[in-house]
């Protein structure tokens, strides 16, 4: 008589399953003697009833994804396991009957626990005096796995989940009696084959499939399905990778033969299948930012895991956001534009060759939403070059003094508190001015800071005059009026961070004696510039920086940490206004043609017609060389530094190398895309009142 026991009650099945147990079973698992006898029909049934039914299945670990913005160029995977889920239609039919006829034939007859094989191994095993064959259903084994990868048990439980005891035995057993009852076949195996470890680091078998033959899980022919499921029992020793490679054809010969056995092929087909040559395509899966594909993309790899660990949406605490990361099975598709990556890096190159001590680091945003479209930097993303975050900071990088470029949070100040483009100064070579003095810029104990080139400077000034041709004093003045305070609490709303530890002291403690801030003593890094300067070219609007496009979960949601997080910072008129001064410098014209020299004349001619605003920047000495220019549709910076000794002065014969990179970069973005216009002040904010 055929025992169908899927159509068995529930109290049947544990009296059947007891007797059985108690007589039978536990001596085919390979129990000691010991353990046979003490376990009693009744203990069996005692025990097997008070087990728990109700099996937690939480989703496997799973490698995420990260993408370029196009969603299909890859940039690189996280994974602590190399896992991916699959649905068992994308599952070659020949893989499926595979592993059913390797490991239990009569997966689709029986309720979870198949009687028939516990005594034809308890006949078998008894008759060699050693365990031969076992008699674990495949839902037993998916059973097993689950409780030994479950991240909500203990060790110690996941431990128990392999332990040889009956206990351990007659728990698969519940399991897998109930989960029959609740899940269908199909749905059993297709878990168990996205959860099976086959070997080389590959669980799951589209992690087999690719690691073995670089090839979808769809694509198996019959002789690789059936080498796969041939490893499953002892997936290292038995692999062709890692293992014995004799073992695994001779594995892969008995699941052919099985697969004959039961019907779905013919002998004939096992014959030929198992005459093929292994061949093998094994690849490795790049995990991490070092590993990334292209190692100019490292430096932007390396920015979205530090974003992801500062989102609370992945998880309470780091670890558990690192943790989510490498095994929550994400797809990440980034804002990198490979295209503006490349230009940008090639330009970087321009600057200093790889090599050099000295670094231009460069980035490219989009304003209105804060995408981050490259970071590129002269050095290569490795362990035998630099891992520094040179372009985003963080770590030990806290950023170069971005020079003149600070006057744009003075000018927004300024227009802000009620003056206009038109305001006036008469801007001499030195300024006396009323904060602390110190260094050389001192006259009696005040501050003095003066005009770098006097003769081009001086005279007298208004906003478009003075960015235009950054005069130090002027804006030395102009902050002294609407006082520092203003100026340094404009910088944070458009985004600059202090990193550096004394920096973010004066700016708590004592702002109103950072006269100095103006001239961008502060050290700051090209992304938090182009992003502030971004925030100009949105008409007053900041965008957090993000390198994200979108976030999707296992179960195709898209997580709403992927869209832009935007508000308001600065009325419309004012970022207007700040705009027309900003063509000065880059050789364009104001709306009101008031423009009349800048220190970078050259940016407008190099880009094909198109309005375009920016600020160049020298720290004291030329220590560093900074360029951040900008049109309605990008914003790119870069400063040159060295980023390991800030006292090997780079000069200024780099700034016009600085300038060409970021202007380059920025036409080659915009390169196809229409000519866009900044929009005209309004007469009251560029003249006041009165005009």
């Amino acid at each position: 008589m055929r025992l169908r026991l899927r159509y068995l009650s529930p109290k049947l099945l544990t009296l059947l399953l007891c007797g059985l147990l108690s007589g039978v079973a536990l001596a085919v698992a390979g129990f000691p003697v010991s353990a046979v006898v003490a376990l009693s029909t009744k203990a069996a049934s005692d025990m097997y009833i008070d087990l728990p039914s109700d099996l937690s299945m939480p989703t496997p670990e799973q490698r995420s994804y990260l993408y370029a913005n196009d969603g299909k160029t890859l940039i690189t995977t996280f994974y602590d396991v190399n896992r991916e889920n699959v649905r068992l239609r994308d599952v070659a039919p020949a893989m499926r009957d595979a592993i059913v006829a390797a490991e239990d034939a009569r997966f689709y007859e029986h309720g979870g626990v198949d009687m028939r094989s516990i005594i034809r191994a308890f006949v078998a095993n008894g008759a060699g005096g050693e365990v031969e064959q076992g008699a674990s259903t495949l839902t037993m084994q998916y059973v097993r796995n689950v409780l030994k990868n479950d991240p909500n048990l203990s060790p110690q439980e996941r431990q128990d989940a392999t332990d040889d005891t009956a206990r351990r035995k007659l728990q698969e057993i519940r399991f897998a009696s109930a989960l029959e009852r609740k899940i269908s076949k199909d749905e059993i195996l297709n878990r168990y084959l996205n959860i099976s470890y086959f070997g080389a680091g590959a669980y799951g078998i589209r992690a087999a499939s690719e690691r073995y033959f670089n090839k979808q899980p769809a694509k198996l022919t019959l002789a690789e399905a059936a080498l796969l499921a041939g490893l499953v029992q002892s997936p290292d020793s038995d692999s062709p990778i890692a293992g014995d490679r004799k073992r695994a054809l001779e594995r892969r010969g008995y699941v052919l033969d099985a697969m004959a056995r039961t019907g779905k092929i013919t002998p004939d087909k096992a014959a030929k299948a198992k005459a093929e040559p292994l061949r093998l395509k094994p690849t490795n899966l790049p995990s991490g930012c070092v590993a990334s594909r292209n190692d100019t993309w490292g430096f932007f790899c390396d920015y979205v895991r530090h974003w992801w660990m500062a989102q609370p949406e992945f998880g309470r605490t780091p670890q558990m956001r690192e943790r989510n990361l490498f095994q929550g099975g994400y797809k990440i598709v980034s804002s990198l534009d490979p295209d503006i990556q490349r230009e940008a890096q090639n330009n970087a190159l321009g600057v200093y060759g790889y090599g050099s001590d000295r670094a231009a680091p460069m980035a490219v945003v989009q304003p209105g939403t804060g995408r981050v479209l490259a970071l590129a930097v002269n050095r290569h993303f490795s362990l035998n070059d630099t891992t520094n975050q040179l372009i985003a900071g963080g770590g030990s990088i806290v950023g170069y003094q971005a020079g003149s470029t600070f006057k744009m949070f003075t000018m927004l100040a300024a227009l802000e508190s009620g003056r206009d483009l038109d305001t006036g100064f008469n801007a001499q070579t030195q300024f006396r001015s009323k904060y602390p003095g110190g260094g050389d810029a001192v006259c009696g104990d005040k501050w003095c800071p003066r005009n770098a080139s006097p003769g081009w400077m001086n005279g007298y000034r208004t906003m478009w005059t003075g960015f235009g041709r950054s005069v130090n004093t002027y804006f030395v003045w102009l902050e002294q009026e609407i006082g520092v305070h203003k100026v340094i609490d404009m910088a944070q709303r458009l985004g600059i961070q202090f990193r550096a530890g004394a920096d973010a002291k004066l700016a708590k403690e004592r702002a109103d004696e950072w006269g100095s801030f103006t001239l961008g003593t502060s050290a700051t890094t090209p992304l938090d510039l182009a992003n502030a300067y971004a925030t100009v070219a949105a008409e007053g609007v900041h965008c957090e920086a993000t390198p994200v496009l979108s976030i999707m979960d296992t179960n195709g949601n898209r997580l709403p940490s992927s869209n832009p997080h935007c508000a308001r910072v600065l009325r419309q008129d004012v970022a207007r206004a700040a705009t027309d001064a900003a063509r000065c410098p880059v050789g364009d014209q104001s709306a009101y043609g008031r423009c009349d020299g800048g220190t970078a004349e050259a940016v407008a001619g190099m880009m094909g017609g198109r309005q375009v605003a920016g600020k160049t920047g020298t720290s004291e000495y030329d220590s560093t060389a900074t360029f951040v220019g900008y049109t309605p549709q990008i914003a790119a910076a870069s400063i040159a530094a060295n980023p390991d000794n800030p006292h090997d002065y780079v000069g200024s014969g780099v700034q016009d190398s600085v300038i060409g990179a970021v202007t380059q970069t920025m036409s080659s973005a915009l390169d196809g895309f229409p000519k866009q216009n900044f929009n005209r002040p309004d007469t009251r904010i560029a003249f006041g009142g009165g005009r």
